[in-house]
């Protein structure tokens, strides 16, 4: 069985992938993710996912076998690319812009075979619905520090999810990581899902 590494520090990810029984060894990539300019943002999350599973793979304390899986997720909003809010104002003012309205959360995914040096690499996007939300609970939530650490200033598998009336495309991917996207990229390099499953 291969070891499967995620190259990503996101608890919400790491989350995902245990409870769709994987056990991944977790090694941050470090990448500097302002060198990715002026690009659309599905094109966006998916250089970042490539940059953050090259930085992974390459590093010589990996087993040979290792299935190295970089991910980047950033919320379209009116063609724009939103990361992470910057500080809370910031993240106050996405929510004033994003209230009401729909967005479209990318996730690049870059699947790496140690063994074969092969890659496969596919953005997965899933439109947003998000409430109306008051300016209080815009407050509050922004007091709760949690927009302030994920791509689109919200979490729909936490404190946010109150905040989300809807998703076209898969629920997953906006947590982070698509579980079907990902077990067709295992596949197509060669190895079993079910064989990734920790046992």
């Amino acid at each position: 069985m291969p070891t499967f590494v995620l190259a990503s520090a996101s608890p919400a990810r790491l989350a995902t992938l245990r409870s769709a029984g994987l056990d991944p060894r977790v090694v941050v990539s470090g990448v500097d993710e302002s060198q990715v300019r002026d690009v659309p943002p599905a094109e966006l999350a998916l250089r970042l996912a490539e940059l953050k599973c090259g930085a992974v793979a390459g590093l010589a304390d990996l087993p040979d076998d290792a299935l190295v899986l970089g991910c980047d997720s950033v919320l379209e909003l009116d063609g724009v690319a939103l990361g992470k809010p910057h500080d809370a104002a910031d993240a106050v003012r996405r929510w004033e812009s994003m209230r009401g309205r729909s967005g479209v959360l990318h996730s690049g995914h870059c699947l790496r075979d140690r063994a074969s040096g092969h890659q496969v690499a596919a953005t997965a996007s899933t439109t947003v619905h998000f409430a109306d939300v008051t300016d209080d609970e815009i407050a509050d939530y922004v007091a709760t520090g949690e927009p302030l650490h994920v791509a689109g200033a919200f979490t729909v598998d936490g404190l946010g999810g109150g905040f989300v009336t809807g998703i076209e495309g898969d629920h997953h991917n906006v947590v982070g990581v698509s579980l079907p996207l990902l077990r067709g990229m295992v596949r197509e390099l060669g190895h079993r899902w079910t064989d990734l499953w920790a046992r």
